[in-house]
């Protein structure tokens, strides 16, 4: 990792039609070009890829992505048995053509993960696999981990069966298609019960105590004209039914790890009881309802974020969910094997084209389900996978922190003294954080009487697109 973060800030030209996304790649020391060596190890997997023997070619899978991934980890379909519900999740088998050792492993350790900017995304592997010949692509026989969940009518686990096989997907489904679908109660085939099955699933979480944060997030996207807007955009709750599909793949695996008393866990430590007990003391002043005896989970889950003050318990909450970690283990499990945000131990295993650990996590899992011990290759590799994934997910905040900055910093350029309406979503001291409404900006802000949850008017005064700095103040 480059010790020169943040000590070195790019400097593109004010006519630029927009931030420069590239210089901000470089700042951070994103790979960009594969080794020659790599290439050619990809090309040469991608020629002939290894395929397993099980046929499962006849299960009628789809995958559900943002509008133009090619980059397809999981492909999925539900069905009703036995009075409850079977769930087939098919995973790109990356450790099928990525080797412990391997051209593509080394690569794949410095990268960490797939790191995705407006203008272009930064691949894990190389496009000939992540998106060819490894991708779940529609009509394309491919090697996969073949996940099996059986559950009962209420979402309770009843087994879970895993093993590498031939699938082949039927449709490359977009989430905004999806949910119109939904919408209009004309979901067919194999996302029929996405809708029934994904509420299900969350109101287990809900039960359990899982805390889901569901924030807006802030997503720099292209404009008619071919530059660069920033907008608002919450989650659709297509998105959410699908997420919970991956979370109970997750959890299915932590299970399996724990049990063969080898893996490596995603974990999150309870949210402190002072932090609790903040957020509960805060919840009136912000118009949140907490009912005696509800846990954190539930109350986040009833927020109306089209409510500023409801926004402003949001932020707060984020307090709750801090210390997130890899953790592996080969013998006695951890103390604390659990996710709070999961209430529940769980492990990535879903996205192995796009982040590192998952291929391992998959390989030991895949070892474990057919009674055998991991692969010693895969077993040494689980001590050093939480440093290298801690390294990537540090770089790929840092990017995506650096990006919507040069953004807001960009759209605002030349336009200090112009006021806004705005919502202060924290305040200390007379200094605080407001969130513009349109464009979807994010500022710190200075004056009196900021509130948290309250509208406010606000001044620009600083808008610095070299430094990527954004200022207000409270207008008079």
């Amino acid at each position: 990792m480059s010790s020169t973060w943040n000590a070195v800030v790019p400097r593109w030209p004010a006519a630029v039609p927009g931030p420069d996304f590239a210089a901000i790649r470089a700042e951070f020391d994103v790979p960009e070009d594969f080794p020659p060596a790599v290439l050619a190890e990809a090309e040469r997997l991608a020629a002939d890829p290894p395929m397993p023997g099980d046929d499962a070619t006849d299960l009628p899978l789809v995958t559900l992505d943002p509008p133009g991934s090619r980059d397809l980890d999981q492909a999925v379909h539900l069905a009703r048995e036995d009075g409850g519900y079977r769930v087939s999740y098919a995973i790109a088998d990356v450790g099928a053509v990525v080797a412990p050792g391997s051209a593509l492993d080394a690569e794949a350790r410095r990268r960490g993960q797939t790191v995705y900017a407006p203008d272009r995304r930064t691949p894990l592997h190389p496009p000939v696999l992540s998106e060819g010949a490894a991708s779940l692509l529609p009509g394309e026989d491919r090697a996969a981990a073949l996940w099996t969940v059986r559950l009962d009518a209420d979402g309770g686990v009843r087994s879970v069966d895993l093993r590498r096989a031939r699938v082949r997907s039927r449709a490359r489904l977009a989430y905004p298609d999806v949910q119109a679908q939904a919408d209009a109660g004309t979901l067919s085939g194999a996302l029929e019960l996405l809708p029934e099955l994904g509420r299900l699933l969350r109101a287990r979480a809900a039960d359990r105590g899982a805390i889901e944060l569901g924030s807006p997030d802030q997503e720099v996207v292209r404009t008619d004209g071919g530059g660069w807007t920033l907008v608002a955009r919450a989650p659709l709750p297509v998105e959410g039914w699908n997420a919970e599909i991956s979370l109970l793949t997750g959890r299915a695996a932590a299970r399996l790890m724990l049990d063969g008393g080898v893996g490596v866990l995603r974990t999150l430590p309870q949210a402190r009881p002072e932090d609790v007990e903040r957020l509960r003391r805060l919840a009136p002043a912000l118009g949140v309802d907490w009912p005696a005896g509800a846990g954190p989970g539930a109350v986040l889950a009833g927020l109306d974020l089209a409510d500023p003050r409801h926004l402003a318990f949001l932020e707060e909450a984020t307090a709750l969910l801090r210390g997130a970690a890899y953790t592996p283990f080969d013998g006695d499990p951890p103390a604390d094997p659990g996710h709070a945000g999961v209430a529940a131990p769980y492990a990535h295993v879903t996205a192995p084209l796009r982040r590192l650990v998952d291929r391992f996590g998959t390989e030991v899992c895949l070892a474990l389900a057919a009674g055998r011990e991991p692969d010693p290759a895969v077993r040494a590799a689980l001590p050093e996978l939480p440093a290298l994934m801690t390294a990537s997910d540090r770089r790929t905040r840092a990017v995506e922190r650096a990006v919507v900055d040069a953004t807001e910093a960009w759209l605002l350029a030349g336009r200090e003294g112009e006021e806004f309406d705005a919502v202060v979503v924290d305040a200390d001291d007379d200094r605080g954080t407001v969130v513009l409404a349109d464009p979807a900006i994010r500022a710190r802000c200075a004056g009196a009487g900021l509130t948290a949850g309250a509208r406010v008017r606000v001044r620009l005064a600083e808008a610095d697109v070299a430094r990527r700095t954004v200022r207000f103040t409270v207008a008079a």
